[in-house]
Protein backbone atom coordinates (compact mmCIF):
# COMPACT_ATOMS: atom_id res chain seq x y z
CA UNK A 1 0.00 0.00 0.00
CA UNK A 2 1.02 3.59 -0.46
CA UNK A 3 1.28 5.49 2.84
CA UNK A 4 0.96 9.45 3.88
CA UNK A 5 1.37 11.08 7.24
CA UNK A 6 -0.50 14.23 7.88
CA UNK A 7 1.50 16.14 10.72
CA UNK A 8 0.75 19.51 12.22
CA UNK A 9 3.36 22.31 12.81
CA UNK A 10 1.32 22.62 16.33
CA UNK A 11 -1.60 21.44 18.28
CA UNK A 12 -5.01 23.60 16.14
CA UNK A 13 -2.89 23.94 12.78
CA UNK A 14 -5.59 21.77 11.53
CA UNK A 15 -3.95 18.15 11.02
CA UNK A 16 -7.63 16.68 12.03
CA UNK A 17 -9.85 18.66 9.62
CA UNK A 18 -7.04 18.06 6.31
CA UNK A 19 -7.05 14.45 7.07
CA UNK A 20 -10.70 14.13 7.68
CA UNK A 21 -10.74 16.23 4.09
CA UNK A 22 -8.23 13.72 2.46
CA UNK A 23 -10.23 10.96 4.18
CA UNK A 24 -13.62 11.95 2.36
CA UNK A 25 -12.36 13.05 -0.80
CA UNK A 26 -10.56 9.79 -1.42
CA UNK A 27 -12.14 7.14 0.20
CA UNK A 28 -15.01 6.67 -2.51
CA UNK A 29 -12.21 6.15 -5.30
CA UNK A 30 -9.52 4.18 -2.70
CA UNK A 31 -9.17 1.78 0.00
CA UNK A 32 -7.91 3.21 2.81
CA UNK A 33 -6.59 2.29 6.48
CA UNK A 34 -6.58 5.19 8.76
CA UNK A 35 -4.33 5.81 11.76
CA UNK A 36 -3.60 7.90 14.58
CA UNK A 37 -0.49 8.35 16.22
CA UNK A 38 -0.74 8.70 20.43
CA UNK A 39 -3.34 7.49 22.43
CA UNK A 40 -6.51 9.18 21.30
CA UNK A 41 -9.69 7.26 20.67
CA UNK A 42 -11.99 10.13 19.72
CA UNK A 43 -10.24 10.78 16.31
CA UNK A 44 -10.14 6.79 15.34
CA UNK A 45 -13.62 7.53 15.39
CA UNK A 46 -14.15 9.69 12.88
CA UNK A 47 -11.28 7.85 10.54
CA UNK A 48 -13.61 4.50 10.71
CA UNK A 49 -17.10 6.56 10.23
CA UNK A 50 -15.26 7.81 6.83
CA UNK A 51 -13.49 4.86 5.24
CA UNK A 52 -15.46 2.20 7.30
CA UNK A 53 -12.05 0.36 8.24
CA UNK A 54 -11.44 0.41 12.44
CA UNK A 55 -8.62 2.99 12.17
CA UNK A 56 -5.42 1.80 14.79
CA UNK A 57 -3.33 3.81 17.07
CA UNK A 58 0.70 3.88 16.71
CA UNK A 59 1.81 4.79 19.92
CA UNK A 60 5.54 3.63 20.63
CA UNK A 61 5.21 4.46 24.29
CA UNK A 62 2.28 2.05 24.42
CA UNK A 63 4.03 -0.63 22.52
CA UNK A 64 7.59 0.26 22.57
CA UNK A 65 8.97 -2.77 20.94
CA UNK A 66 9.78 -0.94 17.04
CA UNK A 67 9.09 -4.55 15.10
CA UNK A 68 5.74 -4.95 16.99
CA UNK A 69 4.81 -1.12 15.92
CA UNK A 70 5.83 -2.05 12.67
CA UNK A 71 3.47 -5.50 12.44
CA UNK A 72 0.85 -3.42 13.46
CA UNK A 73 1.07 -0.96 10.97
CA UNK A 74 1.31 -3.06 8.24
CA UNK A 75 -0.57 -6.47 9.17
CA UNK A 76 -3.84 -6.89 7.06
CA UNK A 77 -3.29 -4.48 4.61
CA UNK A 78 -2.74 -6.50 1.87
CA UNK A 79 -6.23 -5.11 0.27
CA UNK A 80 -5.66 -1.30 0.95
CA UNK A 81 -4.28 1.31 -1.27
CA UNK A 82 -3.01 3.99 0.93
CA UNK A 83 -2.37 3.89 4.54
CA UNK A 84 -3.04 7.43 6.03
CA UNK A 85 -1.86 8.54 9.55
CA UNK A 86 -2.92 11.48 11.33
CA UNK A 87 -0.04 12.99 13.49
CA UNK A 88 -0.65 14.21 17.51
CA UNK A 89 0.04 17.45 18.68
CA UNK A 90 2.96 19.14 16.80
CA UNK A 91 5.35 17.36 14.86
CA UNK A 92 8.22 17.46 17.05
CA UNK A 93 6.33 17.07 20.20
CA UNK A 94 6.21 13.87 22.29
CA UNK A 95 7.01 13.38 25.99
CA UNK A 96 9.46 15.67 27.19
CA UNK A 97 11.91 17.55 25.17
CA UNK A 98 13.66 14.74 22.97
CA UNK A 99 12.50 15.54 19.99
CA UNK A 100 12.37 11.07 19.10
CA UNK A 101 10.40 10.08 22.72
CA UNK A 102 7.11 9.39 21.13
CA UNK A 103 6.41 12.41 18.70
CA UNK A 104 4.93 12.51 15.68
CA UNK A 105 8.22 12.94 13.57
CA UNK A 106 9.81 9.94 15.38
CA UNK A 107 6.73 7.43 13.89
CA UNK A 108 7.31 8.40 10.56
CA UNK A 109 11.14 8.05 10.33
CA UNK A 110 10.37 4.93 12.09
CA UNK A 111 7.94 3.56 9.63
CA UNK A 112 9.27 5.56 6.90
CA UNK A 113 6.41 7.89 6.23
CA UNK A 114 6.55 10.69 4.48
CA UNK A 115 5.03 13.62 6.15
CA UNK A 116 2.62 16.35 4.68
CA UNK A 117 3.00 19.15 7.22
CA UNK A 118 -0.32 20.98 7.88
CA UNK A 119 0.35 24.85 8.86
CA UNK A 120 -2.00 27.66 10.00
CA UNK A 121 -2.39 30.74 7.86
CA UNK A 122 -4.22 32.69 10.09
CA UNK A 123 -2.86 36.37 10.59
CA UNK A 124 0.62 35.29 8.37
CA UNK A 125 2.00 35.26 5.18
CA UNK A 126 5.86 34.95 4.39
CA UNK A 127 6.49 34.14 8.04
CA UNK A 128 4.51 30.63 7.20
CA UNK A 129 7.82 30.05 5.26
CA UNK A 130 10.06 30.32 7.80
CA UNK A 131 7.78 27.86 9.91
CA UNK A 132 8.16 25.63 7.24
CA UNK A 133 12.27 25.97 7.06
CA UNK A 134 12.77 25.90 10.55
CA UNK A 135 10.62 22.16 10.47
CA UNK A 136 12.72 21.09 7.99
CA UNK A 137 15.84 21.82 9.03
CA UNK A 138 15.29 20.78 12.51
CA UNK A 139 15.65 17.12 12.21
CA UNK A 140 16.41 16.68 8.29
CA UNK A 141 15.92 12.96 8.72
CA UNK A 142 12.31 13.62 8.98
CA UNK A 143 10.75 12.75 5.30
CA UNK A 144 9.01 16.01 5.30
CA UNK A 145 7.57 15.77 1.34
CA UNK A 146 4.92 18.59 1.24
CA UNK A 147 2.93 21.40 2.94
CA UNK A 148 -1.17 22.11 3.36
CA UNK A 149 -2.01 25.65 3.93
CA UNK A 150 -5.11 25.80 6.74
CA UNK A 151 -6.92 28.51 7.52
CA UNK A 152 -6.41 30.62 4.28
CA UNK A 153 -9.08 33.82 3.99
CA UNK A 154 -8.63 34.01 0.16
CA UNK A 155 -6.98 32.67 -2.80
CA UNK A 156 -4.93 35.76 -2.69
CA UNK A 157 -3.80 34.90 0.93
CA UNK A 158 -3.09 31.60 -0.64
CA UNK A 159 -0.99 32.49 -3.39
CA UNK A 160 1.31 34.97 -1.21
CA UNK A 161 2.12 32.09 1.42
CA UNK A 162 2.63 29.96 -1.61
CA UNK A 163 4.83 31.89 -3.02
CA UNK A 164 7.04 32.70 -0.04
CA UNK A 165 7.25 28.57 0.55
CA UNK A 166 8.49 28.51 -3.17
CA UNK A 167 10.97 31.23 -3.16
CA UNK A 168 12.53 30.65 0.25
CA UNK A 169 11.67 26.70 1.32
CA UNK A 170 11.15 24.79 -2.35
CA UNK A 171 8.60 22.51 -0.82
CA UNK A 172 5.99 21.10 -2.90
CA UNK A 173 3.01 23.46 -1.94
CA UNK A 174 -0.26 21.27 -2.04
CA UNK A 175 -3.26 23.46 -1.48
CA UNK A 176 -4.72 24.54 0.83
CA UNK A 177 -8.37 24.31 2.85
CA UNK A 178 -10.02 27.93 3.19
CA UNK A 179 -11.43 29.25 6.68
CA UNK A 180 -14.54 27.78 7.45
CA UNK A 181 -15.68 28.54 11.22
CA UNK A 182 -19.32 26.62 10.43
CA UNK A 183 -17.06 23.69 9.89
CA UNK A 184 -15.15 23.41 12.79
CA UNK A 185 -15.59 20.30 14.59
CA UNK A 186 -16.79 21.18 18.45
CA UNK A 187 -14.76 19.52 21.67
CA UNK A 188 -15.26 19.60 24.96
CA UNK A 189 -13.03 17.87 27.96
CA UNK A 190 -11.66 15.21 26.32
CA UNK A 191 -10.65 16.53 22.91
CA UNK A 192 -13.26 16.32 19.71
CA UNK A 193 -17.12 15.45 20.46
CA UNK A 194 -17.29 11.93 19.28
CA UNK A 195 -18.70 11.88 15.87
CA UNK A 196 -22.02 9.39 17.52
CA UNK A 197 -23.13 12.75 19.07
CA UNK A 198 -22.88 15.10 16.17
CA UNK A 199 -26.13 14.96 14.47
CA UNK A 200 -24.60 16.66 11.69
CA UNK A 201 -21.30 15.19 11.36
CA UNK A 202 -21.95 13.64 8.09
CA UNK A 203 -22.63 16.73 6.16
CA UNK A 204 -19.58 18.35 7.73
CA UNK A 205 -17.52 15.08 6.60
CA UNK A 206 -18.65 15.96 2.80
CA UNK A 207 -17.78 19.00 2.88
CA UNK A 208 -14.53 19.29 3.77
CA UNK A 209 -14.55 16.37 1.41
CA UNK A 210 -15.39 18.51 -1.56
CA UNK A 211 -12.67 21.53 0.24
CA UNK A 212 -9.96 19.22 -0.88
CA UNK A 213 -10.83 18.03 -3.98
CA UNK A 214 -11.72 21.55 -4.69
CA UNK A 215 -8.48 23.44 -3.14
CA UNK A 216 -6.03 20.61 -3.00
CA UNK A 217 -3.61 18.62 -5.41
CA UNK A 218 -4.83 15.00 -4.55
CA UNK A 219 -3.00 13.34 -7.58
CA UNK A 220 0.34 15.01 -6.55
CA UNK A 221 -0.28 14.21 -2.87
CA UNK A 222 -0.60 11.03 -3.96
CA UNK A 223 2.78 10.69 -5.76
CA UNK A 224 4.44 11.56 -2.50
CA UNK A 225 3.47 8.65 -0.52
CA UNK A 226 6.11 6.03 0.51
CA UNK A 227 5.17 2.32 -0.11
CA UNK A 228 4.70 -0.50 2.75
CA UNK A 229 4.92 -4.15 2.52
CA UNK A 230 1.40 -5.67 4.36
CA UNK A 231 2.33 -8.53 7.02
CA UNK A 232 -0.78 -11.27 6.60
CA UNK A 233 -1.53 -13.97 9.40
CA UNK A 234 0.83 -12.19 11.78
CA UNK A 235 1.76 -14.16 14.86
CA UNK A 236 -1.27 -13.77 17.53
CA UNK A 237 0.12 -12.44 20.70
CA UNK A 238 -0.93 -14.84 23.12
CA UNK A 239 0.86 -18.39 22.18
CA UNK A 240 -1.72 -20.21 22.53
CA UNK A 241 -5.54 -20.08 22.23
CA UNK A 242 -8.05 -19.49 25.12
CA UNK A 243 -11.81 -20.29 25.92
CA UNK A 244 -13.17 -17.04 27.72
CA UNK A 245 -16.47 -15.48 26.63
CA UNK A 246 -15.58 -11.98 27.60
CA UNK A 247 -18.56 -9.20 27.71
CA UNK A 248 -17.65 -5.87 26.60
CA UNK A 249 -19.10 -2.66 27.67
CA UNK A 250 -19.88 -0.93 24.07
CA UNK A 251 -22.44 2.23 23.61
CA UNK A 252 -22.70 5.91 23.83
CA UNK A 253 -21.00 6.02 27.75
CA UNK A 254 -18.15 3.04 26.99
CA UNK A 255 -16.30 3.16 23.67
CA UNK A 256 -12.91 3.42 24.35
CA UNK A 257 -11.18 0.77 23.11
CA UNK A 258 -7.60 0.05 20.74
CA UNK A 259 -8.34 -1.88 18.10
CA UNK A 260 -5.58 -3.69 18.18
CA UNK A 261 -6.46 -5.15 21.64
CA UNK A 262 -10.20 -6.40 20.70
CA UNK A 263 -8.18 -7.90 17.48
CA UNK A 264 -5.49 -9.70 20.29
CA UNK A 265 -8.50 -10.76 22.23
CA UNK A 266 -10.23 -12.42 19.08
CA UNK A 267 -6.95 -14.21 18.41
CA UNK A 268 -6.35 -15.28 21.37
CA UNK A 269 -9.55 -17.28 21.19
CA UNK A 270 -12.08 -14.87 23.61
CA UNK A 271 -16.19 -14.02 22.69
CA UNK A 272 -16.33 -10.85 22.67
CA UNK A 273 -20.35 -10.07 23.85
CA UNK A 274 -21.16 -6.27 23.64
CA UNK A 275 -23.89 -5.38 26.18
CA UNK A 276 -24.84 -1.43 27.10
CA UNK A 277 -24.74 -0.44 30.59
CA UNK A 278 -27.50 2.24 29.69
CA UNK A 279 -29.83 0.58 27.36
CA UNK A 280 -29.81 -3.81 28.36
CA UNK A 281 -31.60 -4.73 31.51
CA UNK A 282 -29.11 -7.65 32.57
CA UNK A 283 -25.45 -8.92 31.20
CA UNK A 284 -25.43 -11.67 29.11
CA UNK A 285 -23.90 -14.84 30.26
CA UNK A 286 -20.22 -14.30 30.00
CA UNK A 287 -17.26 -15.91 32.29
CA UNK A 288 -15.50 -11.62 32.85
CA UNK A 289 -16.35 -8.11 32.04
CA UNK A 290 -14.24 -5.49 30.20
CA UNK A 291 -15.48 -1.85 30.90
CA UNK A 292 -13.43 0.49 28.72
CA UNK A 293 -13.46 4.09 28.90
CA UNK A 294 -15.82 6.39 27.48
CA UNK A 295 -18.18 9.51 28.95
CA UNK A 296 -20.09 7.82 31.69
CA UNK A 297 -20.45 11.86 33.14
CA UNK A 298 -22.38 12.76 29.86
CA UNK A 299 -24.78 9.94 29.97
CA UNK A 300 -24.73 9.54 33.26
CA UNK A 301 -28.82 9.94 33.73
CA UNK A 302 -28.85 7.01 31.88
CA UNK A 303 -26.69 5.09 33.58
CA UNK A 304 -27.98 5.65 36.79
CA UNK A 305 -31.69 4.62 35.64
CA UNK A 306 -30.36 1.76 34.48
CA UNK A 307 -30.86 0.29 38.26
CA UNK A 308 -31.58 -3.69 36.64
CA UNK A 309 -28.03 -3.42 34.98
CA UNK A 310 -26.13 -1.82 37.88
CA UNK A 311 -27.16 -4.79 40.52
CA UNK A 312 -26.68 -7.49 37.68
CA UNK A 313 -23.13 -5.76 37.56
CA UNK A 314 -22.95 -5.75 41.27
CA UNK A 315 -23.87 -9.10 41.51
CA UNK A 316 -21.10 -10.72 39.31
CA UNK A 317 -18.90 -9.32 41.22
CA UNK A 318 -19.86 -10.32 44.47
CA UNK A 319 -19.53 -13.90 42.72
CA UNK A 320 -15.59 -13.71 42.75
CA UNK A 321 -16.04 -13.42 38.59
CA UNK A 322 -13.46 -11.11 37.34
CA UNK A 323 -14.05 -7.18 35.89
CA UNK A 324 -11.19 -5.38 34.11
CA UNK A 325 -12.46 -1.33 33.86
CA UNK A 326 -10.58 1.63 32.50
CA UNK A 327 -11.05 5.30 33.18
CA UNK A 328 -14.79 5.28 32.73
CA UNK A 329 -15.65 2.00 34.04
CA UNK A 330 -13.38 3.29 37.06
CA UNK A 331 -15.68 6.21 37.61
CA UNK A 332 -19.11 3.80 37.01
CA UNK A 333 -18.34 1.38 39.39
CA UNK A 334 -17.77 3.60 42.23
CA UNK A 335 -21.07 4.81 44.45
CA UNK A 336 -21.68 7.91 43.24
CA UNK A 337 -20.43 10.37 40.32
CA UNK A 338 -20.97 13.66 40.92
CA UNK A 339 -21.32 16.00 37.86
CA UNK A 340 -22.17 20.13 37.72
CA UNK A 341 -25.62 18.75 36.78
CA UNK A 342 -26.26 16.90 40.35
CA UNK A 343 -24.96 13.31 42.22
CA UNK A 344 -25.99 9.92 40.56
CA UNK A 345 -25.60 6.32 42.24
CA UNK A 346 -23.47 4.15 40.47
CA UNK A 347 -22.62 0.75 40.68
CA UNK A 348 -21.32 1.03 43.99
CA UNK A 349 -18.87 -1.88 43.63
CA UNK A 350 -16.01 0.31 44.90
CA UNK A 351 -16.65 2.61 48.22
CA UNK A 352 -15.34 5.56 46.89
CA UNK A 353 -17.12 8.87 44.36
CA UNK A 354 -15.51 10.20 40.99
CA UNK A 355 -15.87 13.83 40.94
CA UNK A 356 -15.88 15.79 37.26
CA UNK A 357 -13.41 18.82 37.44
CA UNK A 358 -13.48 21.88 35.49
CA UNK A 359 -9.59 21.41 34.76
CA UNK A 360 -8.06 18.09 33.35
CA UNK A 361 -6.31 16.13 37.04
CA UNK A 362 -4.33 13.64 34.89
CA UNK A 363 -2.65 13.84 30.72
CA UNK A 364 -0.19 12.11 29.35
CA UNK A 365 2.29 8.69 29.29
CA UNK A 366 2.81 6.78 32.80
CA UNK A 367 3.60 3.72 34.29
CA UNK A 368 2.21 1.75 36.61
CA UNK A 369 3.91 -0.55 39.30
CA UNK A 370 1.19 -2.89 41.03
CA UNK A 371 1.58 -3.61 44.83
CA UNK A 372 0.06 -6.70 44.99
CA UNK A 373 -1.55 -9.32 42.43
CA UNK A 374 -4.19 -7.39 40.47
CA UNK A 375 -6.32 -8.00 37.32
CA UNK A 376 -3.80 -6.40 35.45
CA UNK A 377 -0.70 -7.52 36.46
CA UNK A 378 1.46 -8.83 39.13
CA UNK A 379 3.47 -7.14 42.01
CA UNK A 380 6.40 -5.60 40.60
CA UNK A 381 5.31 -5.54 36.88
CA UNK A 382 5.98 -2.02 34.82
CA UNK A 383 2.58 -1.43 33.10
CA UNK A 384 3.02 1.39 30.20
CA UNK A 385 -0.24 3.35 30.41
CA UNK A 386 -1.67 6.38 29.68
CA UNK A 387 -3.95 8.71 31.64
CA UNK A 388 -6.16 11.59 30.41
CA UNK A 389 -9.09 12.57 32.75
CA UNK A 390 -11.27 15.79 34.09
CA UNK A 391 -12.13 13.41 37.23
CA UNK A 392 -10.93 12.66 40.63
CA UNK A 393 -11.92 9.44 42.60
CA UNK A 394 -12.02 9.66 46.30
CA UNK A 395 -12.16 6.54 48.75
CA UNK A 396 -14.55 6.73 51.61
CA UNK A 397 -12.74 4.81 54.19
CA UNK A 398 -9.30 3.38 54.60
CA UNK A 399 -10.58 -0.18 53.61
CA UNK A 400 -10.46 0.86 50.27
CA UNK A 401 -6.66 1.28 48.99
CA UNK A 402 -4.45 2.35 46.25
CA UNK A 403 -2.72 -0.95 44.21
CA UNK A 404 -0.61 1.08 41.40
CA UNK A 405 2.32 2.61 42.21
CA UNK A 406 2.13 5.53 39.66
CA UNK A 407 4.89 7.61 38.17
CA UNK A 408 5.49 10.05 35.04
CA UNK A 409 8.78 9.54 33.92
CA UNK A 410 10.28 12.67 31.62
CA UNK A 411 13.66 13.26 29.75
CA UNK A 412 15.23 10.35 32.10
CA UNK A 413 13.50 11.44 35.25
CA UNK A 414 10.61 11.08 37.59
CA UNK A 415 8.71 13.98 37.44
CA UNK A 416 5.60 13.07 39.20
CA UNK A 417 4.69 10.27 41.05
CA UNK A 418 0.82 9.16 42.86
CA UNK A 419 -1.15 5.93 43.69
CA UNK A 420 -4.25 4.64 41.73
CA UNK A 421 -6.27 1.96 40.72
CA UNK A 422 -8.34 -0.31 43.10
CA UNK A 423 -9.22 -3.89 43.34
CA UNK A 424 -12.26 -5.29 45.10
CA UNK A 425 -12.35 -9.26 45.01
CA UNK A 426 -11.61 -9.83 41.05
CA UNK A 427 -13.01 -6.67 39.90
CA UNK A 428 -10.24 -3.78 39.14
CA UNK A 429 -10.50 -0.48 37.86
CA UNK A 430 -7.74 2.66 37.80
CA UNK A 431 -7.97 5.54 35.48
CA UNK A 432 -5.19 3.87 33.42
CA UNK A 433 -5.34 2.94 29.39
CA UNK A 434 -3.43 -0.03 28.41
CA UNK A 435 -2.51 -1.55 24.86
CA UNK A 436 -1.96 -5.21 25.23
CA UNK A 437 0.95 -4.95 22.60
CA UNK A 438 3.20 -3.70 24.76
CA UNK A 439 3.65 -7.32 26.45
CA UNK A 440 2.88 -10.82 25.40
CA UNK A 441 3.62 -12.10 29.53
CA UNK A 442 1.01 -8.73 30.17
CA UNK A 443 -1.66 -10.15 27.95
CA UNK A 444 -1.24 -13.88 28.40
CA UNK A 445 -1.33 -12.53 32.40
CA UNK A 446 -4.33 -10.39 31.64
CA UNK A 447 -5.78 -13.24 30.62
CA UNK A 448 -4.93 -15.90 33.05
CA UNK A 449 -6.59 -13.42 35.36
CA UNK A 450 -10.14 -13.11 33.67
CA UNK A 451 -10.30 -17.04 33.75
CA UNK A 452 -9.34 -18.00 30.30
CA UNK A 453 -9.19 -21.71 30.10
CA UNK A 454 -6.41 -23.04 27.53
CA UNK A 455 -8.39 -24.99 24.55
CA UNK A 456 -8.52 -28.36 24.34
CA UNK A 457 -8.68 -28.21 20.85
CA UNK A 458 -5.71 -25.46 20.54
Amino acid sequence: MKKLLIAGATSGSGKTSVTLAILAALHKQYRIQPYKVGPDYVDTKFHSRITGRQSRNIDSFLVPDPQTLRQLFARDTSDVDLGLIEGVMGLYDGLGTDKDAHSTASIAKQLDVPVILVVNARSASTSVAAIVKGFMTFDPAVPIAGVVVNNVMSENHYQLIKGAIDRYVGLPVLGYLPFKKELALPSRQLGLVPDNELPEIDSKIAALGELATKHLDLDRLLALAGTSTAIENPQPLARQRVRLRLGIAQDDAFSFYYRDNLTALREAGVTLIPFSPIHDAKLPDVDALYLGGGYPEEFAEQLVANGTMKQSIRVFSEADKPIYAECGGLMYLGQQLRTADGTFEMVGIFNGDSQMTPRLKRFGYCQATPRTTTVIGDAGTVIYGHEFHHSVFTTHDNQLKPVLEMAKVRDGQTVATWTGGYQVRRTFASYLHVHFYQSRALFERLLQQLGAVRDATD
